[in-house]
């Protein structure tokens, strides 16, 4: 048997106790060792006067490591998961529900933007538009700032719960360790189901795509199959339904608002919350991606129609969703969803700067107003959007760090590579 060498003394302790354990429950194993153990070998002796010598630390030691068992908390309703929660996607909301399905209550931890450049590198999004879009997540009870990357025994105390939740990637500190080892030895750490084919490093890397005009400072080319190569991202019904509202039908004043709603943010969220606020019943429209590009341009759309109508679905105004919905309101969709109110933010899903669209092989110009029915009849109203944040802004933050976000990437991509070729494997998912 080759030899093991232990440069920490509590791994050592917990290999004992293990090795314990599994001797006690095999009955030829246990018999084998006392055999040699009544053999007169010097090794034997020298080892009995090893054990003798650490005999009394290792008693402390697991006496200490009982008190502190016993100091979790009784309550295994509340849930703990954490995050940065930077560019929120289904992975992100998958991840919350599945953790809200632990327990009763679930609170989630937001980390600083300080603790993610320190840890991760460069967010994209800062610590008060990350904040708003998980405050809005239907699923989620409490919100707690400025939360450690690196969650301690102390810490999920502090906040009361008993586990802490996370996907079956490994998520590594700026020490290099796993952040939740500490946790995990405790058993006070739950595996979720990592949502396949979406992440914010894919995310960024198809907004690098689009910048590759701006790269004068980036001193090595990258390939760009290198940065859309990534697992399918898999639409499944059962998703939708554990995503969807069920049980609710309309009621009283229906509100319709519809969009791409691509690379999901705050300004989005904020419309919703608006919209629903005039009215008892929030239907949204997701347009698919067809439309979204005919309308947007060829770069568009960021994500998928499944992504996006599972981003729309996790916030808390939204009551239905209409997937791949018309580009055009019309009297008929009025009628068919009984709408009593047709809602948009003041900034428009209308681009002023694409107006020439191609449809097969001709090219021509679209003046028509998606908004005509409803304004004819008086049931139109634009709301303020009062953050002036749209799609292109966020691709504008990417164009501005550029440099930063690649080295961010290059580095994040890696370790998802490593993730799906050596430790992925089947989690079921809650």
């Amino acid at each position: 048997m080759p030899d093991v060498v232990f440069r920490d003394k509590e791994k050592f302790y917990l290999f004992l106790i293990q090795a314990g354990m599994f001797i006690s429950e095999n009955s030829a194993l246990r018999n084998l060792c006392s055999e040699m153990v009544s053999v007169n070998c010097p090794k034997v002796k020298s080892a009995g006067h090893d054990f003798a010598d650490i005999q009394e630390d290792l008693k402390d030691f697991i006496e200490n490591f009982n008190s502190l068992s016993q100091e979790v908390p009784d309550n295994c309703d509340r849930i703990y998961i954490d995050g940065c929660w930077d560019i929120m996607h289904s992975g992100h909301f998958n991840a919350i529900r599945q953790a809200k399905m632990l327990g009763k209550t679930l609170v989630v931890g937001i980390h600083s933007d300080e603790e993610i450049m320190r840890n991760k590198g460069m967010p994209v999004m800062n610590n008060e538009e990350r904040m708003a879009m998980i405050k809005a997540c239907k699923w989620v009870d409490e919100v707690v700032e400025n939360a450690p990357y690196s969650a301690t025994n102390e810490w999920l105390d502090s906040v009361n719960c008993k586990y802490i939740a996370h996907g079956d990637d490994i998520a590594i500190n700026c020490d290099g360790q796993d952040a939740y080892g500490i946790l995990k030895s405790l058993g006070r750490f739950k595996v979720i189901k990592r949502t396949e084919g979406i992440s914010t490093t894919s995310i960024v890397g198809k907004l690098l795509l689009m910048t590759k005009g701006n790269k004068a400072a980036v001193s090595e080319p990258f390939v760009a199959n290198d940065i859309v190569s990534q697992p399918t991202f898999l639409a499944t019904t059962r998703r939708i339904f554990e995503f969807s509202n069920k049980n609710i039908k309309p009621k009283g004043q229906i509100v319709y608002v519809d969009g791409s709603f691509d690379l999901f943010h705050v300004g989005h969220v904020e419309t919703l919350k608006k919209a629903k606020s005039l009215g008892d019943f929030l239907i949204v429209g997701v347009h698919d991606d067809q439309t979204v590009n005919f309308y947007k341009g060829s770069n568009y759309p960021i994500m998928n129609l499944y992504e996006r109508v599972l981003n729309v679905l996790a916030i808390k105004y939204v009551d239905e969703v209409v997937i791949a919905s018309p580009w055009v309101v019309t009297e008929d969709l009025l009628k068919s969803l009984n709408i009593s109110l047709v809602v948009q933010g003041t900034i428009s899903k209308l681009d002023p700067n694409v107006t020439q669209k191609r449809k097969q092989s001709l090219v021509y110009e679209d003046c028509q107003d998606p908004y005509e029915a409803p304004k004819r009849l008086g049931i139109y109203q634009e709301v303020p959007s009062e953050r002036s944040i749209e799609t292109k802004d966020i691709i504008q933050r990417i164009i501005d760090n550029r440099l930063k976000h690649l080295n961010k990437y290059t580095r994040s991509s890696k370790k998802e590579e490593n993730y799906y070729s050596d430790i992925k494997t089947y989690v079921e998912e809650i």
